[in-house]
C-alpha cells in the first residue's frame, strides 16, 4: 500500500469486505417509537427478554461484588463455573460476555480462513457474522417447511466443517429438535456441533446426556432469558474436556466483569425465582397463541413466531407500533418468507395489549385477511 491516503478513501482500502453491510439488526428501541409517536408506555416485546427485574439474590451479590471492582476478576471465572457444577452437575464448563462471546471464541479456535461452517437457517444471525469475520466459508442449510432439521441434510452440509450450528428451540422459528436427531448428526460429522440452547429452559426438552457420548459436542447458554440478566451479558457453555485449555487461551483477558459473574452465580442460587418466570412465560405462550388469530409455530421458547400473512411482517411491526407495541420482523431472517413477525412473553398488561391491538388490527382490515 504505496503512498498517502487522500480524498477520504482510508475506509475502502482498509476496511474488510466483510463489514462493509450488513450486520446484526437489532429491533427498534422503544425510546424512539416513544419520541416518534407520544407514547409513553410501550410494550416491548421485541427482543426476547424477560420484562422482570432479576432475582433479588443476583442484584444483591452483582453490587457487592462492586466493592472489589478496582481488582482485575478471576481470569477463569472459577467461582462462576463451581456454582454452574453445583447446579448441573460435573461438566467441564467455559464462559463469555454472552453466548456471542463463547460463540467467538470457539470459532477463533477451530477456524482458518476458508475453513467451512455450517449453519441450519433460518436462524440467529450471529453465528454467520462471527464466522465470516474469520474468513470461514459459510455453508447454509434450509430446515424444512415445519422449520425440524433433516438430519441427513445436515450432515452433509457439515462435511468438511469445523464447525456447525443448531439451535434449540430455535431462534425465531421458536422450533424444538429432538436430542435423537441432534445424536444422529453428532455421530455423523467429524467438527463441533454448536447447540445453542438460549432458550432451552421454557422446553422440557435435555441434551444434557449428550456430552457424556459426545466429544464433538458442545452446548451454549445464557444468564439473559430465563435469569434476567440481560444486561450483564452472562454465557457459558457446557464443553468436552479437551477444548478448556484451547479456550482459556484463546480468549481475550478478563472477559466477563465480576460483577456480573456474582450476579449470576446469585441467579443460579435462586431457582424458585426463574422456575416462576418460566411458568409465567408457558402459561401466557399457549393463551397468546392461541388467542392472536393467525397461525403460530409451536415454540419452546420464551417467544411465539407469527404467521401474519397477508400482512408483511414490517407493516405488521409498523402497524403494531403506532398502538404501542414493539414485535420483532423476521424479514431479515434468511430462508423466512416476508409475513412472519416474532413475538417475545412480557409482562401480563403487555400480552393483553398485544392481543387486543392485533385482533383490532384484524377486524379493522378484515377484507384484506379474506
Amino acid at each position: 500500500m504505496a503512498g498517502r491516503i487522500t480524498g477520504g478513501k482510508r475506509d475502502a482500502l482498509l476496511v474488510r469486505d466483510c463489514f462493509r453491510a450488513g450486520g446484526y439488526v437489532f429491533a427498534k428501541k422503544a425510546g424512539d417509537l416513544a419520541r416518534e409517536n407520544g407514547i409513553s408506555r410501550i410494550a416491548r416485546l421485541a427482543s426476547n427478554e424477560n420484562p422482570y427485574p432479576p432475582s433479588p439474590d443476583a442484584i444483591r451479590q452483582g453490587c457487592d461484588a462492586l466493592r472489589e471492582a478496582n481488582r482485575y476478576p478471576d481470569e477463569c471465572m472459577e467461582q462462576l463455573l463451581q456454582c454452574l457444577r453445583e447446579t448441573y452437575g460435573s461438566y467441564h464448563f467455559v464462559s463469555g460476555v454472552g453466548m456471542d462471546g463463547v460463540i467467538e471464541t470457539l470459532i477463533r479456535i477451530l477456524v482458518n480462513p476458508g475453513d467451512g461452517v455450517a449453519i441450519a437457517t433460518p436462524t440467529f444471525s450471529f453465528y454467520g457474522l462471527a464466522a465470516r469475520a474469520q474468513s470461514a466459508e459459510i455453508h447454509p442449510l434450509q430446515r424444512d417447511e415445519d422449520y425440524s432439521v433433516d438430519p441427513g441434510v445436515f450432515i452433509n452440509a457439515a462435511a468438511d466443517a469445523k464447525i456447525s450450528f443448531l439451535c434449540s428451540p430455535n431462534n425465531p422459528t421458536g422450533t424444538v429438535t429432538p436430542p435423537e436427531i441432534i445424536e444422529e448428526i453428532l455421530a455423523g460429522i467429524e467438527g463441533i456441533l454448536f447447540l445453542d440452547n438460549a432458550y432451552i429452559e421454557f422446553c422440557d426438552t435435555d441434551y444434557l446426556p449428550l456430552m457424556n457420548r459426545h466429544d464433538n459436542l458442545v452446548i451454549g447458554r445464557t444468564m439473559s432469558k430465563a435469569y434476567a440478566l440481560a444486561g450483564a451479558r452472562v454465557g457459558y457453555a457446557f464443553v468436552p474436556a479437551w477444548i478448556v485449555p484451547f479456550y482459556q487461551r484463546a480468549s481475550t483477558p478478563f472477559t466477563l466483569n465480576s460483577a456480573s459473574a456474582q450476579a449470576a452465580i446469585g441467579a443460579l442460587k435462586d431457582r424458585e425465582f426463574m422456575n416462576r418466570y418460566v411458568t409465567h412465560v408457558r402459561t401466557w405462550r399457549e393463551r397468546v397463541a392461541r388467542e392472536c388469530g393467525f397461525p403460530v409455530t409451536p415454540s419452546g421458547a420464551n417467544f411465539i413466531m407469527v404467521d401474519v400473512a397477508p400482512w408483511t411482517g414490517d407493516t405488521m411491526v409498523r402497524e403494531l407500533a403506532m398502538r404501542g407495541i414493539l414485535v420483532r420482523s423476521c424479514a431479515s431472517f434468511p430462508g423466512l418468507p416476508d409475513h412472519y413477525i416474532r413475538v417475545s412473553i412480557g409482562d401480563e398488561w403487555e400480552n393483553e395489549l398485544f392481543l387486543k391491538e392485533i385482533q383490532a388490527i384484524r377486524e379493522a382490515n378484515s377484507g384484506l385477511s379474506q
